[in-house]
């Protein structure tokens, strides 16, 4: 019996994305504007400034402030950059109820609406819970440009009525 020389060759290993820590912070409600000032920062630093890198503060700080409020007053913050993607994960040791509405409620109801407004500040929300607590996690794309590290946000589009080909 023969070998294939292809299948003796050995394959090339897929490229694992390469996974830079920012930022690591506990957290409780006394503390909760120094660490937002502090992810701004490390935001600010991996190449998401302007509105995108304001958006992105807005929604890590409606995460920290509810898991302050309804995860037991206290939590963890982890800041990392995979390739071109910044996450964000904040977990808590508060038990969720079954289902966590991300939805804005009614005009008429005083707060609920923290994980309406991450969901909406960020590319993307995830919420897992596990035994120990909640966990929220935001994701943000960073686009190739010459900011930091090569990275920055994507620019938007400065006018509007621009788009409006009539």
């Amino acid at each position: 019996m023969t070998e294939d020389p292809v299948a003796a060759e050995p394959s090339h290993p897929t490229p694992v994305p390469a996974t830079v820590p920012l930022l690591s912070q506990d957290f409780t409600g006394p503390t909760v504007t120094a660490l937002r000032h502090r992810l701004a920062a490390a935001v600010a630093g991996a190449g998401l400034v302007g509105d995108a890198g304001y958006d992105f503060v807005l929604a890590v700080h409606e995460l920290v402030t509810n898991a302050v409020r309804h995860g037991g007053g206290a939590g963890h913050l982890d800041l990392r950059r995979q390739d071109d993607v910044l996450i964000c994960e904040v977990s808590d040791h508060g038990a969720a109820p079954g289902s966590l509405p991300v939805r804005l409620p009614a005009v008429d109801v005083a707060g609920g609406r923290g994980l309406w407004l991450a969901h909406q500040m960020a590319d993307g929300l995830i919420l897992a819970s596990g035994l120990h607590g909640m966990t929220a996690s935001v994701t943000v794309c960073l686009s190739p440009a010459d900011g930091p590290e090569g990275v920055t946000a994507a620019p938007a589009h400065a006018d509007p009525a621009e788009d409006d080909e009539r």
